[in-house]
């Protein structure tokens, strides 16, 4: 993962999910990050007071679209769960996970991982993840 991370594409499934990761979206807000989401994420979003720019779906051919936005390296990270398995939901999914690896963005599908990483990042600034030499790790400096 590169660091630091300011720009994120949420697109975090069904309703359960959305409010399984609330919590963790708005640490993320306090720590100065931009949302781009895609329509019924940035809904949920709006709707809780958490500020994101909509995006569409590759295959819906509207603009702005999440591929013009992979490919411009706009987002820092994605987080993209799945919501259901129709195909067109799933095939506009595989597009934004294969594009993501394809342009090395880091990319998590699975809900509980993605709270986890933020909590993680909200507990270290970029000052405290200085690089030290494995002795100074183990003298504890």
């Amino acid at each position: 993962y590169k660091l630091p991370i300011k720009n994120i594409l949420l697109s975090t499934g069904p309703i359960a999910t959305k409010a399984a990761f609330l919590a963790s979206t708005q640490k993320l807000a306090e720590m100065g990050m931009n949302f781009y989401a895609t329509g019924g994420t940035a809904r949920f979003l709006e709707e809780h007071g958490i500020s994101a720019k909509q995006v569409h779906w590759p295959l819906s051919g509207k603009t702005p679209n999440v591929m013009d936005y992979l490919r411009e390296r706009k987002f820092d990270l994605v987080i993209n769960i799945p919501k259901n398995y129709q195909e067109e939901e799933v095939t506009n999914d595989y597009i934004i996970r294969r594009t993501a690896v394809d342009f090395a963005i880091p990319l998590f599908t699975n809900v509980r991982l993605a709270r986890r990483f933020v909590e993680a990042l909200s507990r270290k600034s970029m000052k405290d993840l200085q690089i030290k030499s494995w002795t100074e790790y183990r003298s504890g400096k």
